[in-house]
C-alpha cells in the first residue's frame, strides 16, 4: 500500500515538472488563419491612418513675404529689413521641416512688418506736416 501512494506522489511530482501541454489556448491561433487576419488586413481603426495628417501633408504656414516687401517701401529701414529676414527664415524653416518654427517666424514677420508700415507712415506724416506748415 505504501508503494502505491509513493508511486502516486511520484506521478504528481513528475507531472508538475513537465512543460505546458501543446494544446494551450494560444497554440490555436496559427498565422494565416482567419482569426488573426482581421486585425492585420487594414480594416481595423488602428490600421487606418489615411485621415491622420503628418507634417508633410500640412500646408505651408504663412510667411507674409508680400507684406514684408511692401514694408520695404516705407522709410523705417532697419525695422522692415528685420521683417524681411523673419519672412525668409520662416520659409527656410518650413523647407527644413520645422513647421512650428516656421509658424512662429511668420507671425513675427507679420507683426514686425505691420510695425514697420505704421512707423513709416508716421515718419511720412510728420515730414509732410513739418514741410507744409513751414512759412
Amino acid at each position: 500500500m505504501e508503494r502505491q501512494s509513493e508511486a502516486g506522489k511520484a506521478r504528481t511530482v513528475r507531472s508538475s515538472s513537465l512543460p505546458a501541454s501543446p494544446t494551450s489556448p494560444m497554440s490555436q491561433y496559427v498565422p494565416g488563419s482567419g482569426l488573426v487576419k482581421g486585425a492585420l488586413d487594414g480594416s481595423s481603426p488602428e490600421a487606418n491612418t489615411e485621415d491622420d495628417k503628418t507634417e508633410e501633408d500640412l500646408p505651408p504656414p504663412r510667411n507674409y513675404l508680400w507684406l514684408t516687401i511692401i514694408s520695404c517701401f516705407c522709410p523705417a529701414y532697419p525695422i522692415n529689413i528685420v521683417a524681411l529676414v523673419f519672412s525668409i527664415m520662416s520659409q527656410n524653416s518650413y523647407n527644413e521641416g520645422d513647421y512650428e518654427g516656421a509658424r512662429r517666424l511668420g507671425r513675427n514677420a507679420k507683426w514686425v512688418a505691420i510695425a514697420s508700415i505704421v512707423i513709416g507712415l508716421l515718419i511720412i506724416g510728420i515730414s509732410c506736416v513739418v514741410h507744409f506748415t513751414r512759412k
